[in-house]
């Protein structure tokens, strides 16, 4: 049985959404600040980026590898401890990515990104994808 209050529910999609807003709009202190912990933690790379400096870090290595990124939320639901969000993330590789220098391809791929929270504050933004897709769309992987 969840705890989960509608209107715990409804304070955490606020967060979510304006976390996400924040970030699309590259205004990353504004982004940042939706965390009562920064972290990120991406699944697929096995990075972790903990605390101001460090997720601050990892969203400016991705704007400037993909200075038009975008995710497009497409799904939101409700867990005990998190907010499920699936979407789709696209841009345009216009500079270095992991060692990867700018090919200028575009890359759209699904994104799952769990928003973890301690009551209605959020501490973790956990994401998952596949890899191996955005490297085929970048041109560095066999098809």
């Amino acid at each position: 049985m969840s705890d989960i209050t509608p209107e715990l529910r409804r304070k955490r999609e606020a967060i979510v959404l304006e976390h996400m807003t924040a970030e699309n709009a590259h205004e990353f202190e504004r982004c940042i600040g939706a965390f009562h912990h920064p972290r990120y933690e991406i699944i697929a790379t096995g990075e972790a980026w903990d605390g101001h400096d460090g997720v601050n870090e990892l969203l400016l290595q991705n704007v400037t590898a993909f200075p038009d990124f975008k995710f497009e939320p497409q799904s939101t639901q409700h867990g005990e401890h998190a907010v499920f969000v699936e979407g789709r993330f696209r841009g345009t590789h216009r500079g270095e990515w992991r060692g990867i220098p700018a090919t200028g391809r575009a890359i759209d791929f699904p994104l799952i990104i769990v928003f973890m929270f301690e009551d209605d504050r959020m501490v973790c933004e956990r994401t998952y994808f596949d890899l191996l897709t955005i490297l085929r769309q970048l041109g560095v992987a066999p098809v």
